[in-house]
């Protein structure tokens, strides 16, 4: 057996009881280091732990592969939900084992924001730029997104300088292509905190910084009216 879960977004808390079982009985606990330390205390002490960075990453998924057809329960441990944006890391996954693979989802960190700035997903778009190649079509996306006037949670890119598409990034390229200097915008650092870390416009972001755990919640200047009651 191999399956990957999402291990919510950094708090055991979030973790689904399904998943800790599954963790709880592998024989294999494998990921990047940041996330397999959230669920350290519940792998078994007889456990092989498979630690991995973006250098070493093919490497270490073959180690685990190998050990998938040798028999061994495996898990592999995402951050938040697969399915957000684990999907090029579930693809390494994937082609290490030569098959498709079975997921867990998770609560990723879009859920929690939309629950803690009470937006609703039926009026809001999840864009993350936590990705490899060519981030062109997502930011066309975004635009679209904010002209058609949804809101936006957006996971920035954080990698090097050079391809780094982080918020103050992300809000001089909307400014740049005609998204009102005014549309508020919230920066969130620290999940578990009931409050955004920042608040201000669009053109304030612009000239703000953040750390790599940032997620961005870009509201509509034009929010749909309840229609609970009948015009």
């Amino acid at each position: 057996m191999i399956i990957c879960i999402g291990a919510g977004p950094g708090d055991l808390g979030y973790l689904t009881r399904r998943g800790a079982e599954l963790i709880g009985n592998a024989d294999v606990v494998a990921g990047f280091d940041a996330v397999v330390n959230v669920v350290a205390s519940l792998i078994p002490a007889t456990a092989q732990t498979v630690l991995m960075n973006y250098r070493d990453q093919t490497a270490q998924l073959a180690m685990v592969a190998a050990a998938h057809h040798a028999g061994k329960r495996c898990v592999v441990v995402f951050m938040g939900d697969i399915h957000f944006s684990g999907f090029q890391y579930l693809e390494r996954v994937e082609r290490a084992c030569g098959h498709p693979v079975d997921t867990l989802p998770g609560i990723s960190s879009a859920q929690i924001l939309a629950a803690r700035a009470k937006v609703c997903f039926d009026e809001t778009t999840f864009i993350t730029f936590h990705r490899r190649g060519d981030l062109s079509p997502f930011k066309r996306h975004l635009l679209h997104v904010l002209q058609d006037c949804r809101n936006a949670i957006v996971i920035p890119c954080p990698w090097d300088a050079a391809r780094s598409f982080m918020p103050c990034h992300i809000a001089a390229y909307l400014l740049e292509n005609g998204i009102p200097p005014e549309q508020p915008v919230e920066v969130w650092e620290n999940l578990t905190r009931n409050e955004a870390e920042w608040r201000g416009s669009l053109s304030a972001c612009a000239g703000q910084s953040f750390s790599d755990m940032s997620i961005m919640l870009i509201r509509t200047l034009s929010p749909m009216p309840s229609q609970i009651e009948a015009p």
